[in-house]
């Protein structure tokens, strides 16, 4: 399991139930968690939570504020600043786990100053400010514009706004076939495909069919020299292992290596316990040695 353990300004405190409770900066938040089978460990922590997400049986859900809470805030991580809120699908517009690939993609990235790294579905922008942060020229690729505007927020924040970052809004899969086209090369690519979802002339992804095939147009865009490829994954019921053997596939016969494949995790903190948080595989021509 791959654990993002340098977090200060955000930590779970407790889980169960079906729930996690988590503190954001100065404030905590309630949030459903499928993967959350079992009781939690300090039932009076939760009732200082100050915004409570519940789930309508309906579909769907809400957030039950029980103090007045700012539109949104800065939290860090290390020299990073991103924004978080909570939004109407439960989410805060960051994921904490996947910190723990950010300083494994930093530290790849400071071996090679100017390395060119494309970020699919690339969300708030947390992979990609790290990747500039150790000294790439990023490419930060998400078809939501809305996403793309809330990175580039995060970039400022970060002190980033003056670093090689290029932001397009853009359908990943339309991308990267003009990149093709184009016969551009990137010497690390990080991606975070959705389990489904719809492109703009209504094309449907689903990450049972679509994933492999997509895989194999990306790999017609990764240099002769390659650093790395990062694979995330919050399909339910996709094991870490698929994620690697799906990537030793396309990427092996060419350019040998291995994807150490896991789960990242998040500590929690009255219990003990490591929150699961979803499948990774960092596909390396070294294998990660």
């Amino acid at each position: 399991m791959f654990i993002a353990s340098g977090w200060k300004d955000f930590e779970v405190l407790d889980t169960g139930n079906g729930e996690k409770l988590e503190r954001w900066g100065d404030y905590l938040l309630a949030r459903p968690d499928p993967q959350v089978i079992w009781p939690c460990a300090n039932e009076r922590m939760w009732q200082k939570a100050h915004a409570h997400y519940t789930r309508s049986e309906r579909g769907g859900g809400a957030w039950d504020f029980h103090t007045k809470l700012p539109e949104k805030w800065v939290i860090s991580y290390q020299d990073l600043k991103f924004y978080v809120r909570p939004t109407g699908f439960k989410h805060t517009g960051l994921f904490p786990e996947q910190a723990a690939n950010w300083d494994a993609m930093a530290g790849m990235i400071k071996k090679r100053p100017g390395a060119r790294v494309l970020n699919l579905f690339a969300y708030s922008g947390g992979a990609t400010l790290a990747a500039a942060a150790g000294g790439a020229e990023v490419f930060h690729v998400d078809a939501s514009k809305g996403m793309v505007q809330w990175a580039k927020e995060n970039a400022v924040a970060s002190g980033l706004a003056d670093r090689p970052i290029h932001w397009m809004v853009d359908d990943c899969a339309k991308f990267i076939q003009r990149e093709i086209r184009r016969g551009r090369k990137y010497d690390g690519i990080i991606m975070d495909p959705p389990s489904y979802g719809r492109g703009p002339g209504g094309e449907i992804w689903k990450m049972e069919t679509s994933f492999y095939p997509f895989l194999q147009e990306v790999a017609k865009v990764l240099s002769d020299d390659p650093l790395f490829v990062i694979i995330n994954s919050y399909t339910t019921g996709l094991a870490p292992s698929a994620v690697a053997y799906a990537a030793d596939s396309v990427f092996g016969p060419k350019y040998g290596g291995r994807t150490e494949a896991g789960e990242l995790g998040l500590m929690v903190r009255d219990s003990g316990l490591v929150l699961p948080c979803g499948a990774t595989g960092r596909w390396t021509p070294d294998g990660g040695k």
